[in-house]
């Protein structure tokens, strides 16, 4: 299992707990269910608040809802194990991720890997006359959202795409953001657009974006910069693994878990994302990926007489495929990814 599934694994259990008795049947059962990573101090790989959505219907106590679903999914293959913590939070420790199926999975959706089988055919942008009138922050604000919802099959019927709420707390930010920004252009203009968007998103909505002459760095010290790197570096090993006369083919990686498993988690991030209207967390997994994935290129082409092995082709295609979500994550924002910097 990756963790793309645990979402539909848990909306599964709960649909068989409540068939076979051991919930109520008034208690429902969820369309989808947030699956987040665990924040640091908490317990196993992955958890979800899922037994408190579902109780006050169910009449139980959280605690007792989450007993019964851990109980099932503690049987579910790729579910090393599920612990209740607190007051009925589930926690998922998760067998290893198989590099190989990972591949396969972003090689075969490219870059919809991630998107719901509701998401729409294609992902558009979009903007609405209350976002427009914060200025250009709520635009690229609104837009982002409308595309990471789109992913989840509710990029319609959304309203303002970010709601009212949203809307307005980004307007009243908006005329904060930095001294250069009297003017939507100026920030453009002093920064360039791709630039400019990541800041706006970089922060919460709510939060004021801050705009300083470090997005213009040219080197790993910003994050904006070795996101759209580690993006072109995949596109140079692809490119000088041609010339060596090798392509990329799936399969294990030993040494490319870390990277393999920050990768999993982009469903559950976009997911969350769009239930949290956050655009901000695919920026942090996109600087997540981008730093595990310059971590590890230097382990992908051959070295001195090495000759290409199925060690090789099988790294290649893990680099490749994080350069296909780094490339999907950045077109959901609105930023380019260029193959060459």
């Amino acid at each position: 299992m990756i963790p793309a599934d645990l979402s539909r694994t848990v909306v599964r259990a709960v649909r068989c707990a409540v068939e076979d008795g051991e919930l109520p049947a008034r208690a429902g059962v969820p369309e989808r269910v947030v699956v987040e990573r665990t924040r640091p101090g908490g317990v196993g790989d992955y958890a979800t608040p899922v037994a408190f959505q579902i109780a006050k219907s169910a009449g139980r106590p959280p605690l007792d809802v989450a007993g019964v679903l851990a109980r099932r999914l503690g049987a579910v293959a790729g579910i090393e194990r599920v612990e209740v913590t607190g007051p009925g939070f589930l926690n998922f420790v998760m067998d290893p991720v198989s590099v190989d199926a990972l591949v396969r999975e972003v090689q075969a959706r490219g870059r919809r890997y991630g998107f719901s089988a509701a998401a729409s055919v294609s992902i558009g942008s979009s903007s609405s006359s209350s976002a427009s009138s914060g200025g250009l922050r709520a635009r690229v604000v609104e837009e982002a959202l409308l595309r990471i919802r789109a992913t989840q099959g509710t990029g319609t019927g959304m309203g303002t795409g970010m709601g009212a709420d949203a809307a307005a707390a980004v307007a009243a930010a908006a005329p904060h953001t930095a001294p250069v920004a009297k003017r939507d252009g100026d920030v453009v203009r002093l920064y360039g657009e791709d630039a400019a968007r990541w800041a706006m998103l970089c922060v919460a909505p709510h939060e004021c974006p801050s705009f300083s002459a470090r997005l213009l760095v040219q080197d790993e010290s910003s994050e904006f910069f070795r996101v759209r790197y580690a993006h072109a570096r995949s596109r140079a090993l692809v490119r000088n693994a041609a010339r060596l006369g090798f392509g990329s083919g799936p399969g294990e990686v030993p040494d490319g878990g870390p990277l393999a498993q920050v990768l999993a988690d982009y469903p559950l991030v976009l997911e969350a994302a769009a239930h949290r209207g956050a655009p901000e967390q695919v920026v942090r997994f996109l600087v997540r990926a981008a730093d595990e994935l310059l971590d590890f290129h230097y382990r992908v082409l051959p070295k001195g007489d090495e000759k290409p092995s199925a060690a090789h082709r099988a790294r290649l295609a893990l680099a490749e495929a994080a350069g296909t979500v780094l490339a999907g994550g950045l077109d959901l924002l609105g930023i380019a990814a260029p193959d060459c910097l």
